[in-house]
């Protein structure tokens, strides 16, 4: 253990001290809280899959066994999106069944309240997915679940192919990406890429140099996280003190416009394509029958965020929108260094009449940009 003699200590050294220890015991709880939850899952997927070999009463449930074991377990953040994620995971990596057996890398804690549940015995036999590979092309049990998080796992259940996603789970791994960085890899077919490559070494040291690395706060916020410790979205917060002032200030901002707003939602939660996203505001304007969705972005305009801001109106259009409805708003605030930008979403409106009522009762851009302007100020 590395000590420091505390005595007639300076303050670079009580900085130094407080700093070290808050890095390193945070990714410590970090990593510790990932590889829980990736046990977990693992665990519930090879649950599932027993069942489903064995269960007395599975002709019961047949097919909707997922559907029904998410609406039983609604309550625990257990939905049909991660049961089937836990599935898949364990249908791609059934020799981590050697954690549960030998147990030797767990704590011991972890290895006592294992005891208390129903483990694992058998690898069961996988008739319906591709053939394994060559163990040798596996990654091993223990660095897969201490080196990756759940999140990443997912992103590797999108690689059909298991040679190829030994590559990226050693690319990963060694490059120590983040979720973010692993998925834009994938999509940009980074095995391809190095493969066509002369120099494969250069090409995947210039990768890897590039490549955005994990932050243990913004693993924290992983939607995972989230469900397994009991926490809703705005339980842990990780944006920096003017964004959190935008978003608190603008709730009481527009509420005090007096032009219809009703408060509904913070970081209220998406689901598109199986994944999780958070919508940081979202009104109903009872002038307009219609919800209003704010995003805020501590960052200069960059057209990504009006693309997901449209996402999100779509979302609303599509799965929210009640009869009488007319089609959602999206308001997009961005801001940094006192440069703002508001931008408004129609989505698909094409009402003349209504785009003008619409202009009239929402808060105009210059009242918008100079709220932006006082926050600014407020905390320079």
């Amino acid at each position: 253990m590395k000590t420091n003699r505390t005595q007639n200590a300076s303050f670079e050294q009580l900085t130094e001290n407080i700093l070290s220890a808050n890095n390193t015991l945070q990714g410590f709880a970090t990593k510790t809280i990932n590889q829980t939850i990736t046990l977990r899952n693992w665990l519930i997927g090879y649950y599932i899959v027993e069942y489903e070999q064995n269960g007395s009463d599975r002709a019961q449930y047949g097919n909707k066994l997922v559907e029904k074991l998410a609406e039983r377990l609604n309550k625990t953040g257990l939905g049909i999106s991660l049961l089937r994620k836990t599935r898949a995971f364990y249908l791609s990596y059934p020799y981590l069944i050697q954690l549960f057996q030998n147990q030797q890398t767990v704590s011991v804690e972890l290895k006592n309240a294992m005891n208390t549940i129903h483990l694992p015995t058998k690898t069961l036999q996988i008739h319906h997915v591709p053939s394994a590979i060559n163990p040798k092309f596996h990654t091993s049990a223990d660095a897969l679940v201490a080196k990756l998080s759940f999140s990443h796992i997912v992103e590797l259940l999108t690689v059909e192919d298991p040679l190829v996603r030994f590559f990226y789970e050693t690319e990963c791994i060694k490059g120590t990406w983040s979720v973010r960085e692993l998925r834009r890899q994938i999509s940009s077919n980074l095995h391809i890429r190095i493969g066509l490559s002369e120099d494969k070494m250069k090409a995947m040291m210039s990768v890897n140099n590039a490549a955005e690395q994990p932050s243990p706060l913004l693993s924290i916020r992983d939607p995972y996280t989230f469900e397994f410790l009991g926490l809703n979205a705005q339980d842990v917060v990780t944006e920096t003190d003017l964004e959190n002032a935008l978003i608190r200030h603008l709730q009481d901002f527009l509420l005090e416009l007096g032009k219809g707003f009703c408060f509904e939602a913070r970081q209220k939660r998406i689901i598109i394509d199986g994944e999780y996203y958070f919508a940081d505001l979202v009104f109903y304007n009872r002038v307009l029958h219609c919800n209003v969705i704010v995003e805020i972005k501590n960052d200069e305009f960059r057209h990504e965020h009006i693309g997901q801001l449209n996402a999100y109106v779509s979302y609303y259009a599509e799965h929210e929108m009640q009869p009488g409805d007319n089609p959602p708003v999206g308001i997009l605030l961005c801001t940094r260094k006192g440069k703002k930008m508001v931008e408004y979403a129609l989505g698909n409106m094409d009402n003349q009449l209504f785009v003008s009522t619409y202009q009239l009762q929402l808060p105009c851009r210059q009242q918008l940009e100079q709220f932006i302007l006082n926050e600014c100020q407020e905390h320079a």
